[in-house]
């Protein structure tokens, strides 16, 4: 079980990492002259987010003891998705309503932080 969970965390992280570097790619090329400043601000500030905690994911997996480590990514994942992703999806002309969703992705983060700290405290 432990190895299931470290391999699913593991491949999260990896997906979380190349996607903000494919969307941040993607944001720099793709949608050049696309987006206004706004628009452009979003998605750098979403990129920004969304590498950020790609990484925390990979300290999840070597800090954290494997309950710990499930909460921690799941928060840290549920904030990628909803914080980045709503920005995301601003930036490209979500309506407005859409921007009510980005706090909760930012709640989703702190949790993923002090999970991070509570677990890695607890090491020892």
């Amino acid at each position: 079980m432990r190895q299931n969970v470290s391999s699913a965390a593991g491949l999260l992280a990896g997906f979380a990492g190349a996607s903000a570097v494919i969307l941040g790619a993607f944001g720099a090329h793709a949608l050049r002259g696309v987006l206004d400043q706004r628009g452009t601000e979003l998605w750098h500030t979403a990129v920004n987010y969304h590498v950020w905690h790609a990484l925390a994911l990979c300290l999840a997996l070597f800090f954290l003891e494997a309950p710990q480590r499930r909460r921690t990514v799941a928060a840290f994942a549920i904030g990628i998705v909803l914080f980045s992703g709503s920005l995301y999806a601003l930036a490209l002309g979500a309506p407005r309503w859409f921007g009510a969703i980005t706090p909760l992705g930012g709640v989703a983060f702190i949790a993923g932080w002090m999970l991070l700290g509570w677990g890695a405290s607890r090491r020892g």
